[in-house]
């Protein structure tokens, strides 16, 4: 690593993580107090987390500056892991490892992330305690200095996540060079359906606010996406034509040298990138021109045998069994762009930034369709994904489960589920039930579920959480908040 990237990452990093172990060891220290495990009920400090919470934040302002790094700290990751072939390695060997369940350079916005987790958890806490609570007063105060704390670093934290991102998307695409440049900004991502003289094609589209990339998905030893055409959004026009093409959910996009048909796999779907295309040709208007160039020329559209044969992979190798990441080859075959491709569904940057915002972790219990016992497991949902391990204490999760294009619902009568607060998770023929240990927890992991994976085509007829007012309608019915629930 080079001597400059190293004085970057390691002397802003550390002091965080050194600030953060004993800011976990105080929130122990208070649960089991709270837990009542001692006599804090005659010192005063019983159910309260606050005054913990008002000390650490205002400690964690005097790190600011080491936060306002992380953008610095990033950049000069890629250019290293750009200059330096052994740096690129030893970067795409550690993401192999099961430890680094993310992108690297996802784990390095992880700080600034967290910064928003804690004014979450504080809007919950004043929404719960009335202004004659001990702890209102100071949990009032935290949540100020925390807004303040979001509201200076939001611009830094947009800006990074797309940078992040674009860096993520280059590992999956061959046949760019040039993906990652000033003002590009990545809007949606997904499965579409192109028209040729061969019928319709699964094909997977990338968005920016200046390209439109299509793509399918090649049998390489790194199973990236290979890039078949372009069009440049200054002066494209788009038109529904359903009726000329007789497809369902058809649209024309007309680039100035290039048309081509698409369709998406429902009509939701289709009003998603409908949006997202005419605001991106509307960005691109008021841009200055026409975007550089990705490529010099632009390869056939047409798949070898290789590719095709690719795309029969099952639900399976998409890390959707209970042996998922054990299945994991160097690949890197359970990105978020394999997952749309398989799930044949799409996702936004709006919907990443979101479920930054919307995520937990906590004990579940997990049941598959075909077993009759409980797993009790520590699991994590981020990343639109669940990750399950034996312990909050694991290094490294036993399985994953990516949740773009499940559906959420309860389980009914007919299946034999009698227990309380059960959820189902199902895609196709894959069945998973996940069992919460109390109310609050079970509507906890509803609303994170629904909020941050925008995808699920969640039946809330069928599931009591959701009631007519909806999803937002449950939490005025959420019971008294558990620290040792899910967070």
């Amino acid at each position: 690593m080079p001597e400059t990237l190293k004085s970057l990452i390691f002397p802003n990093f550390e002091p965080l993580h050194k600030f953060h172990t004993n800011f976990l060891k105080e929130i122990e220290q208070r649960l089991a107090l709270w837990e009542g495990r001692s006599n804090a009920h005659i010192r005063g400090d019983y159910q309260r987390i606050g005054d913990v919470m008002l000390k650490n934040i205002q400690g964690m302002k005097q790190l600011a500056a080491h936060l306002w790094k992380h953008s610095e700290a990033l950049e000069a990751l890629e250019t290293g892991i750009r200059g330096s072939r052994r740096l690129e390695s030893l970067c795409r060997d550690f993401e192999l490892q099961k430890v680094c369940y993310l992108s690297l350079n996802t784990f390095l916005l992880r700080p600034l992330h967290r910064l928003m987790h804690y004014k979450q958890v504080l809007e919950r806490l004043c929404k719960h305690h009335p202004p004659s609570h001990a702890d209102f007063r100071d949990c009032r105060a935290a949540l100020a200095e925390i807004t303040e704390m979001v509201a200076q670093l939001h611009g830094t934290m947009i800006k990074m996540e797309n940078f992040q991102k674009l860096h993520e998307l280059k590992k999956d695409l061959i046949g760019v060079d040039n993906l990652v440049i000033p003002g590009r900004e990545f809007i949606r991502l997904g499965s579409l359906s192109k028209l040729s003289g061969k019928g319709l094609q699964q094909r997977m589209f990338f968005l920016f606010n200046d390209v439109l990339l299509y793509t399918s998905r090649g049998l390489t030893a790194s199973n990236q996406f290979k890039v078949h055409g372009q069009l440049p959004l200054y002066g494209m026009t788009m038109e529904e034509s359903e009726d000329e093409w007789g497809v369902p959910h058809c649209l024309t996009l007309r680039g100035q040298r290039q048309s081509i048909v698409v369709a998406a796999s429902s009509r939701s779907e289709m009003e998603k990138w409908v949006e997202d295309i005419q605001m991106a040709i509307d960005l691109a208007e008021k841009s200055s021109g026409p975007a550089p160039e990705f490529l010099a020329s632009s390869p056939p559209d047409s798949k070898s045998p290789e590719e095709a044969a690719g795309d029969q992979e099952s639900e399976d190798d998409l890390s959707a069994s209970r042996t998922s990441l054990e299945r994991q080859a160097p690949h890197r075959g359970n990105t978020m762009v394999h997952v749309c491709w398989h799930r044949n569904t799409s996702v936004s940057m709006v919907d990443f930034s979101v479920a930054v915002e919307n995520q937990l972790s906590g004990n579940l219990l997990r049941k598959f369709k075909n077993s009759n016992g409980w797993q009790k497991l520590w699991v994590v949902f981020t990343n639109f994904c669940l990750f399950f391990y034996k312990s909050h204490q694991d290094s490294h999760p036993l399985a994953s489960l990516p949740l773009l294009g499940y559906s959420l619902t309860i389980p009914s009568e007919s299946e034999d589920i009698h227990k309380d607060y059960v959820f189902k998770l199902h895609f196709k023929s894959h069945v998973y039930y996940f069992r919460a240990e109390s109310e609050y927890t079970f509507e906890r992991t509803i609303l994170n579920l629904v909020f941050a994976a925008v995808n699920f085509s969640s039946e809330r007829d069928r599931t009591p959480a959701f009631n007519a007012g909806g999803v937002s309608a449950v939490m005025p019915s959420c019971p008294t908040p558990q620290l040792g629930a899910l967070t």
